[in-house]
């Protein structure tokens, strides 16, 4: 069934659009796709590839989101999650089992961060507790020298209460590190912890971006992407890895200079992520708010 006041593009507009996404992507695709020909990791730029389950081609592929409607004759006619309507091709609204509790959660979890208050006092010792008491040898960018000896890494770990609020960090925290932590962080408790003020949480929003496709324009995908690669480079300068040779200088958390700036890029981020989260939220609101009952009021 055809949207309600959909936009029309004709094959000019769409393939314009398409055009721009395909090389503002190029330039984070590419070179990760000749890094792997080499064999070559990079512990910042080829995160978000290798962490989240989203492939190089998949990020490249455009679409235009949920009530557009393609004239002519798009690629997007042979792809599934697509309909013929009268104009030309449409993202298929229609979304039922996995995909609608998908949905569903997403826009739940959203608006539930978005409710909450950011929290600035974590100083990104996530990637700290990750090698808590571990030689150099089993911690997970073993490649990447650490930036102190491991009995002073673990000394900063020891020195304040670890405040994590995500699950997802969380539970890469070494065995020792995990009763540290003020709080026990679970998949089902995320609605009730995820803020704004994380950095992992910011990085997320490409997750409910990009799973949610193609009800979901691509260029807000590429946003979410965009932000979360800048996150992730401050995630990994503050982190006790030497990065400084790939040219990302240090953020020294164990230090009160170190801690401050920090807590700027997270002011930051969290201003960033809240427009984007926004931007999520209103395009996957109308899609949840189709799969209720008749007659079941809008939140």
């Amino acid at each position: 069934m055809e949207p309600v006041q959909a936009i029309v593009l004709g094959p000019a507009e769409w393939a314009a659009r398409r055009d721009a996404h395909d090389v503002r992507v190029a330039g984070w695709v590419e070179p990760h796709l000749e890094r792997a020909v080499r064999r070559e990791k990079h512990p910042v730029l080829d995160f978000l590839f290798t962490y989240y389950n989203h492939s190089p081609g998949a990020l490249r592929r455009w679409h235009p989101g949920a009530g557009v409607v393609l004239a002519g004759d798009p690629p997007h006619r042979r792809w599934s999650g697509y309909v013929e309507v009268e104009d030309g091709v449409t993202a298929d609204p229609a979304l039922s089992g996995t995909r609608a509790r998908i949905a569903r959660d997403t826009l739940a979890l959203l608006e539930a961060t978005a409710a909450r208050r950011p929290v600035f006092g974590c100083h990104g010792m996530h990637e700290w507790a990750m090698v808590y008491r571990l030689s150099p040898e089993q911690v997970r960018h073993s490649a990447v020298p650490l930036r102190l000896p491991s009995a002073e890494v673990d000394a900063v770990v020891e020195s304040a209460p670890l405040r994590c609020t995500h699950f997802d960090a969380f539970r890469f925290f070494t065995d020792p590190a995990r009763p540290l932590n003020l709080l026990t962080p679970t998949r089902g408790a995320m609605p009730d912890l995820e803020q704004g003020g994380c950095l992992h949480t910011n990085m997320d929003l490409y997750k409910h971006a990009y799973r949610l496709s193609p009800l979901v324009p691509s260029e807000l995908v590429a946003d979410c992407f965009a932000l979360a690669r800048e996150i992730r480079a401050v995630d990994m300068r503050a982190s006790p890895y030497d990065l400084a040779d790939l040219g990302y200088p240090p953020i020294p958390i164990e230090t009160v200079e170190g801690r401050r700036e920090y807590v700027e890029h997270q002011r930051d981020f969290a201003d960033r992520a809240a427009v984007l989260r926004g931007r999520l939220i209103g395009t996957i609101r109308p899609v949840v708010d189709a799969l209720r009952p008749a007659g079941t009021a809008a939140r």
